[in-house]
C-alpha cells in the first residue's frame, strides 16, 4: 500500500488507461483498429470534421458501436454518417437501393452509398475533412463492402479529403487464398480488385494495395499518388487467425450473414448456387451452409458430391426451417480440414452436379444477363466457357489446379502490402 501511495497521479492515470483498454481487447488480445485509435486518444482525428462509413458490425472489441465510440470522444467532431449496402442499420435487403436519411439515434445525416450513388459526391464530402471507414469484410471478393471502401477512397482522393481505415480481421484469416483472379474486364461492384475470390487480405491491406497499384483506381494517377490514406492497424491479430481464434463476438455483417459459419459458407457455396438449381440455405437457420436441390433428397445430394472427393469438407443431412417456418431438409456442409480446404472448389462441383441432376447442360441455355452476372461474381469467363460447353464433363480439377497456382503467385506478390506478418 505504501508503494501505491507513492505512484504519481500521472502514472496512475496511465495504469487506469491501460487496464481500460485491456478490458476492451478480446480475450485473445486482439485490438481492432477502432480500439487502437482510442488508445491513441483519437489524436489522428483531433480538430477535424469526421464522416464515418460503417454499419452495425462496426463495433469495438467490447461490442460498442464505432458511431458511439466517436460521438463520446471529446476531441472528435463527428458530423456525418455514410452507409454501405444494407444500410447504416444493416437491415436493408440485398440489391435494394437505400435512401439518404437522418439517423434517428444521433440526428446526423446519413448518406447512402448504395442508392442513387455508389461513390460519395463532392457535396457529401464538402463538410468533412476525413472519412473514417469501419466495415467488416468477409474475405471474399464479391462481398460489396470492399468495393464501397474503394469507391470512397477514389472520391476522397479526387476531393482532397483524407480517408482513414480502421482495420478489422479477415474472418477467413490471412493465409487462405483461393479461386479465380479477377479479369479486369469483369470489374464491377461485386468485384473491384484484381485478387483471387478468397484474397487473404484485410480491408486496410486491400486499401494499401489499391493505392500503390497503377490503374487499380478509377481516378488519375496524380490523384492516386497524392491521396492521403491512413490505416489504423490492429494489434494482436495474426494471419493464422480465423474469426473464432480472435475470441471476438460475431456481429451480423448483413441479413444473410448472421454467423461466422455463414461467412465461411459464402465463399464455399455462393458461386455454385447462382444458376443451375442448387440453393444454399438462404432464409433458413443455415445460410450458405445448407444445400438443397429440387426433387433430390439430402442423401442423394451427398452421394453425388462425395463422388468428387472434395478436400476438407463433409456432408450431413440436416433439418431446418425457412423464413416462414416451413420445414426445409437439406445437406449441411461442414469444414473438416481448414488447411486442405479450397473454399471455392465446392461451388464448381455443384455446377457439374446440377447438370447431372437436370439430365443435361442447364448452363448452355441461360439468359445473357445471368451469364454476365455470374462472370462478374466469378471474375472470369474461363469457367463459364468450360461448363456451358461441356456440362457434367467440365474439367474442374484443371481449373482448381490452375487457380491454386495463380493464387500462390498472388500471395507472394501481395505480401508487400501486409500489415501483419
Amino acid at each position: 500500500m505504501i508503494f501505491i501511495k507513492r505512484i504519481s497521479a500521472a502514472f496512475f492515470a496511465v495504469l487506469l488507461a491501460v487496464a481500460a483498454h485491456a478490458q476492451q481487447a478480446s480475450p485473445a488480445g486482439v485490438m481492432l483498429g477502432v480500439d487502437v485509435l482510442e488508445s491513441m486518444k483519437f489524436s489522428p482525428l483531433a480538430g477535424k470534421r469526421v464522416g464515418l462509413l460503417t454499419n452495425p458490425a462496426g463495433v469495438n472489441s467490447a461490442g460498442v458501436s464505432t458511431i458511439n465510440v466517436l460521438r463520446r470522444a471529446k476531441n472528435v467532431r463527428l458530423v456525418a454518417l455514410f452507409g454501405p449496402e444494407h444500410g447504416i442499420y444493416g437491415d436493408e435487403k440485398a440489391d435494394t437501393p437505400v435512401l439518404d436519411r437522418v439517423d434517428r439515434r444521433t440526428g446526423l445525416p446519413v448518406f447512402s452509398l448504395y442508392g442513387k450513388y455508389r461513390k460519395p459526391t463532392p457535396e457529401m464530402l464538402a463538410k468533412i475533412d476525413v472519412l473514417v471507414v469501419d466495415l467488416q469484410d468477409l474475405g471474399s471478393r464479391s462481398y460489396t463492402f470492399t468495393s464501397c471502401m474503394l469507391r470512397a477512397m477514389e472520391a476522397c482522393f479526387e476531393n482532397n479529403k483524407e480517408i482513414m481505415i480502421l482495420d478489422r480481421p479477415n474472418p477467413l484469416g490471412g493465409l487462405k487464398v483461393d479461386g479465380p483472379i479477377l479479369d479486369l474486364r469483369f470489374k464491377s461492384y461485386v468485384g473491384m480488385f484484381k485478387v483471387p475470390y478468397v484474397h487473404g487480405l484485410t480491408m486496410g491491406e486491400l486499401a494499401r494495395m489499391s493505392k500503390a497499384t497503377a490503374g487499380a483506381m478509377d481516378i488519375t494517377s496524380a490523384q492516386q499518388r497524392a491521396g492521403k490514406l491512413t490505416v489504423i492497424s490492429m494489434r494482436g491479430w495474426r494471419r493464422s487467425m480465423l474469426w473464432p481464434d480472435t475470441k471476438l463476438r460475431w456481429v451480423p455483417t448483413s441479413p444473410a450473414v448472421p454467423t461466422f459459419a455463414a461467412a465461411t459458407g459464402y465463399a464455399m457455396t455462393g458461386l455454385g448456387c447462382q444458376i443451375g438449381g442448387f440453393q444454399h440455405g438462404y432464409g433458413t437457420t443455415y445460410p450458405f451452409r445448407m444445400l438443397t436441390f429440387p426433387g433430390k433428397k439430402p442423401r442423394q445430394i451427398a452421394a453425388e458430391l462425395r463422388r468428387y472427393n472434395i478436400r476438407g469438407v463433409s456432408f450431413t443431412p440436416v433439418a431446418a426451417k425457412d423464413s416462414k417456418g416451413k420445414p426445409s431438409d437439406g445437406l449441411y456442409v461442414s469444414v473438416t480440414d481448414w488447411n486442405s480446404l479450397r473454399p471455392t472448389e465446392l461451388s464448381f462441383y455443384l455446377m457439374v452436379a446440377a447438370c447431372r441432376f437436370n439430365g443435361g447442360n442447364v448452363f448452355a441455355r441461360v439468359p445473357n444477363s445471368q451469364e454476365s452476372l455470374f462472370n462478374k461474381h466469378t471474375g472470369s469467363a474461363e469457367w463459364w466457357a468450360e461448363i456451358s460447353k461441356k456440362g457434367s464433363a467440365a474439367n474442374v480439377p484443371y481449373f482448381i489446379d490452375k487457380w491454386e497456382r495463380e493464387a500462390k503467385a498472388f500471395q507472394r506478390e501481395s505480401a508487400k502490402y501486409y500489415l501483419y506478418k
